[in-house]
């Protein structure tokens, strides 16, 4: 391992706070990623000097923003950002799982590798999103980064959305332009968290209204 690679690897734990058994994953994964890159073009070449903080602890944050989900969906999930690294550290929890939805046959191919050599808690679908998505039960949390425009994203989860699962998307700077037509829906409560990340990355956090009030009235009744 490079030393920039060494230094990069110690900010993203930093950032993480992992077990030295995750961190431990996280170190195959990007060893896969790594000798897979070479033949299957997974993430930009100019990333992989970076990897551990462009790729692994950004996806990484977003666990703390569910911290109690146990199923997720990821779709176009790519070379598994979110999905994997979200499942990698989920892997422990009762009933934790997660759907990986990537129709390229060759990158689903390294979602399967990397899950079997980590036991990441996945099930891989090697199908278009809105052939996957209308098939799929109760999910908690439904996931997506550098993806599609939001409006096409919130159109693909709309129906699980509907049914109270918690949106979060990895976004860039186009977020402003993109979030105006969810945000003027006064069906749903839409907001960003910043990203821990270095950068102008922002998380997109999207619910049903009716399902955040539900929520908020159960736990009230539960006090």
């Amino acid at each position: 391992m490079s030393r920039s690679i060494e230094l990069d690897r110690e900010r993203a734990l930093r950032l993480m706070a992992v077990s030295r058994e995750t961190a431990d994953l996280f170190a195959i994964y990007v060893d896969l990623l790594a000798r897979w890159q070479s033949i299957k073009n997974l993430v930009g070449p100019s990333t992989l000097p970076e990897v551990w903080t462009r790729h692994i602890a950004d996806s990484h944050q977003l666990v703390a923003l569910a911290p109690d989900a146990r199923v997720w969906t990821d779709m176009g999930s790519g070379a598994g950002f979110p999905g994997l690294v979200v499942a990698i550290e989920i892997r422990d929890r009762p009933g934790a799982q997660v759907h990986l939805i990537e129709s390229n046959n060759r990158k689903a191919a390294f979602l399967r590798e990397v899950a079997r050599e980590t036991g990441a808690p996945v099930v891989v679908h090697p199908r278009r999103i809105e052939d996957v998505v209308p098939d799929l039960g109760a999910i908690d949390v439904l996931t997506a980064r550098a993806l599609a425009p939001l409006p096409q994203l919130f159109l693909w989860g709309k129906r699980l959305i509907d049914a109270g699962t918690l949106g979060l998307f990895l976004k860039g700077e186009e977020i402003a332009t993109e979030s105006a037509t969810v945000a003027e829906d006064p069906a749903y409560a839409i907001d960003f968290v910043e990203s821990v990340t270095p950068g102008s990355g922002r998380i997109v956090r999207v619910r049903a209204v009716d399902a955040a009030a539900g929520r908020e009235e159960g736990n009230s009744n539960a006090r």
